[in-house]
Order: C-alpha cells, then sequence, then structure tokens
C-alpha cells in the first residue's frame, strides 16, 4: 500500500505524462501518424455554404449575388482604399477614425486595423521572446492545459478555420491560452478566453493574437481581467451598472423580466464575456469588436440595451423566462431582424442617450479588477493544482456571487414595486415573495455553479 508521499506522487507524475501527451498531439498537428478520435472531426456533407467568415451553414448560396450586395461591395472596395491611406499614416486621434468604425472596418482591413488599436505591434518589439517563452513554460508547468484542450475542440467548430481537429488555428489557440495562463498566473485560464482569443486569430497570426489578448486583459479601457478573475467582480458591476439604465429607460421591460424571474445575468454572460459572439449575427457582433475596439468597454453596456429596446415590443408579448431567454439567446444569433447598419445606427443613438443621462459609463472599477502580481513571472503551482484536485465547497468570493446576486434581485423587486401604481402593487409584492423562497435561492447556487464553469479547476 502506497504512503500519502507515493499516491501523491503518483498523480503528479501521471498529469505531468497527461499534459506532455496532450502537447504532443498539438505538436504534430495535422500530421497523418496524429491520432483523432471519429467524432473530434465532424463531417462537412450537411454543410452546403460558407460565409465570407469562414462560417458554414446548413443552406444554399442564391445562384445571383442580389443588387443590394453588389453595392455592399462597391462600398466596401472604396473603404478598402480609404483605410489604406489611413492605417498608413496611423493617428488614433485621426478626425475621421470614430465615423469609419462606426461605418464597419472592411474585413480586409480588420487584421492591421485590429492591431493599431490594440497596440500589438509595439507590444510584439518591447516583449521580445517573451511569448516563446511562456509557451515553452506551459509545456512543462501549465495545470490547464486539459481544461484548454477541451475547450479548443469545441471552440468554432462550424468554422473552417477550427473546423479540423488539430487544424493550424487550433493549435495556435491551444498554444496562445497556455501560453497566457504562464504569463497571467493570478488570472489562469476561464473558458470565456477561448473565444475572444478564437475571434482574434480569425485575423491575427499566433503571437499577434497573444498580445491582443494581453491587452484586452489588462488595459484599463478594456480591463477583461475583472470578468475573467475568480468572483467575476466586473460582470458584478456591469450587471448593476445594466439594471440601473434598464430601470432609467426602459421600465416597463425591466418590471417585465423581473415578474418572469429574468435576471440579466442570465442572458447577458456572453455579450459581457465575449463581446456578443455567438448571441448575434457573427457580421454583426464584428461591427460591435469594431467599435469596442476604439471606445472600449462602455460600448458593451450600450450594445445590451440597444439588443434589449430594438426588441422590447416583442419581449413584452413573451409571458415565461424560458421562451424570453430562447429568444435572446438563441433567436437573435440566427435572425436579428434588422440589417447591420441598421443596428449600429441604433447603438450610436444610445450611446448618446446614455451619456444625456450621465449613464454612458459604469462607476469605477475596484482594484480587484486589475491585475495585483507582475505578468510574465513564472509562479509554480501548488500540489493540489498539479494534480487537478477539485473543490468540494465553494471559495469565500464565489460565496460572495451568490450573495450578491440575491442582494440585486432583492433591490430590483423592491425598485419595482415603487414604481407601479396602487392597483397593481398586489402582483409585485408576489413577485418580491417569489424571491424570497427556497426555490430561489437554490437557482442562485445553481447559477453559480454555472458560472464557475467559466474558470477553470485544474
Amino acid at each position: 500500500m502506497m504512503t500519502i508521499d507515493e499516491e501523491q506522487q503518483a498523480l503528479l507524475n501521471r498529469a505531468a505524462e497527461e499534459r506532455e501527451l496532450i502537447f504532443n498531439r498539438y505538436s504534430l498537428g495535422l500530421d497523418p501518424t496524429n491520432q483523432v478520435d471519429p467524432w473530434e472531426n465532424p463531417t462537412y456533407e450537411i454543410y452546403h455554404i460558407t460565409d465570407k467568415y469562414g462560417f458554414m451553414h446548413d443552406s444554399r448560396l442564391p445562384d445571383r449575388r442580389d443588387s443590394h450586395e453588389i453595392q455592399r461591395t462597391k462600398i466596401e472596395l472604396e473603404r478598402d482604399k480609404k483605410w489604406h491611406k489611413m492605417l498608413a499614416d496611423w493617428n488614433p486621434r485621426h478626425e475621421k477614425l470614430r465615423k469609419r468604425v462606426f461605418k464597419g472596418i472592411p474585413d480586409r482591413m480588420r487584421w492591421p486595423a485590429w492591431k493599431k488599436l490594440l497596440n500589438v505591434e509595439e507590444s510584439m518589439a518591447t516583449n521580445e521572446k517573451v511569448y516563446q517563452n511562456m509557451l515553452d513554460l506551459s509545456r512543462k508547468y501549465s495545470t490547464e492545459v486539459r481544461q484548454i484542450d477541451s475547450d479548443v475542440n469545441r471552440q468554432f467548430r462550424d468554422n473552417l478555420a477550427f473546423r479540423e481537429r488539430y487544424s493550424v488555428k487550433q493549435v495556435s489557440l491551444f498554444n496562445v491560452l497556455n501560453a497566457y495562463s504562464i504569463y497571467n498566473p493570478e488570472l489562469g485560464y476561464c473558458q470565456g478566453m477561448a473565444c475572444v482569443a478564437g475571434v482574434l486569430l480569425l485575423y491575427m497570426q499566433e503571437e499577434e493574437a497573444f498580445w491582443a489578448l494581453n491587452a484586452l486583459i489588462v488595459n484599463e479601457k478594456f480591463a477583461m481581467h475583472g470578468l475573467f478573475i475568480e468572483g467575476f467582480p466586473k460582470l458584478t458591476r456591469f450587471l448593476e451598472h445594466h439594471d440601473r439604465i434598464m430601470l432609467k429607460i426602459m421600465p416597463k421591460l425591466h418590471k417585465h423580466f423581473m415578474k418572469h424571474n429574468v435576471d440579466a445575468i442570465l442572458y447577458s454572460i456572453k455579450w459581457f464575456f465575449v463581446v456578443f459572439v455567438e448571441r448575434i449575427p457573427f457580421s454583426l457582433s464584428l461591427r460591435v469588436w469594431d467599435i469596442f475596439l476604439l471606445e472600449g468597454d462602455r460600448v458593451i453596456t450600450a450594445m445590451a440595451i440597444t439588443i434589449l429596446y430594438l426588441h422590447k415590443n416583442e419581449l413584452l408579448r413573451l409571458k415565461d423566462m424560458d421562451t424570453i431567454l430562447e429568444y435572446l439567446q438563441v433567436k437573435l444569433h440566427k435572425n436579428f431582424g434588422y440589417n447591420d447598419d441598421y443596428a449600429i445606427e441604433a447603438l450610436e443613438r444610445v450611446m448618446k442617450k446614455l451619456k444625456e443621462h450621465k449613464l454612458d459609463v459604469p462607476p469605477p472599477a475596484k482594484v480587484n479588477e486589475f491585475p495585483t502580481k507582475p505578468l510574465g513571472q513564472f509562479v509554480e503551482a501548488d500540489v493540489e493544482k498539479k494534480i487537478g484536485r477539485r473543490r468540494s465547497e465553494y471559495t469565500d468570493t464565489e460565496k460572495q456571487v451568490i450573495s450578491d446576486v440575491i442582494l440585486r434581485q432583492e433591490q430590483n423587486a423592491i425598485e419595482v414595486q415603487s414604481t407601479v401604481s396602487y392597483e397593481t402593487s398586489e402582483c409585485a409584492t408576489e413577485t418580491l415573495q417569489r424571491m424570497y423562497n427556497h426555490f430561489y435561492i437554490i437557482y442562485c447556487y445553481t447559477l453559480l455553479t454555472a458560472l464557475t464553469k467559466f474558470t477553470s479547476i485544474s
């Protein structure tokens, strides 16, 4: 019978062997000798078309392009020329930059434009060989490799770039996420990061995507560290701000959501964590990304309100939680109901309106939303994390998330009750009582469990 020390060493050896096995598969890439389970490579037969972004769809393209598409192509070619000139003489304070970004960065120009907006080339020049060092260290010490491997296998599998197991882009995504988990050990890895890095890799090379991801995480303009770190402090702050805006701008819809227990956290996770990818059509999410990279994270709350504003009449007709959530999470991704230009024009109007109400910027971030430890300094994980032993209890931070969700719901119910008339106050009281019952407390714990799936507990 093994001693405790011998058992622990055996578990460490097993974790190291698993890590090496996974890394070896990504090193082989598309080599015919690489082992790929049949289920890992979805077939192509059911797909008939591929859009301009590489996503496949189970319907056919029209035989001919309509006049509107031909006109859009001509306009984009003209914008290409203007962006070429502007990028050659780059000035982030250029008077026409904002106007052109809101019109949409031409797809061929996103690679150089996004790199400029995120200062990627400067980061690479001042951090020579850092990325490769982090990648080398991750092969020896990463404790996130199993979860990252699993998430890479799920990310954008309906896109040609990520469709084939161990394709070039899958390998790049795996490398970027593992290297970053070493570069920023305080954060490590969170599942939402796979989608963010995946979008970047559709337009960038591997190391470029690494530094772009770092800019999104640590730069105060974007500050995604606070979204992905344990406890999700930025998510809590943005949800509270979202509720304030709803109560001010769309009180009727806010009351409707509260009546049916539709907390913002249920529909806004992908809105806030990955900037609307996979919740609205990809072409529109790219337009939002363009503006996000220029304007910063205030765009996220504004776009959330824009979506609800454009669809409020339909949402008010839906009479239960499930149908409301299906509409926001599934239907709008398939058919947004408005073309991209109209949606972005609406976003610009909402941003202006929020500024008038002094609601365009959320309250200031707290210190726990930013890295507190040096980046790029290797910190070896403790034995429990190396072994991959899962916690059996919530941490104090996770318990605080539960408390925050419950408190926010109670405040929302009270605010809703204070805005309704005497005749309808009985309905609001019943809503408030439902929020205090045992089912709702269980619901909050279930919600936290779903949230913690975003964070890797290796």
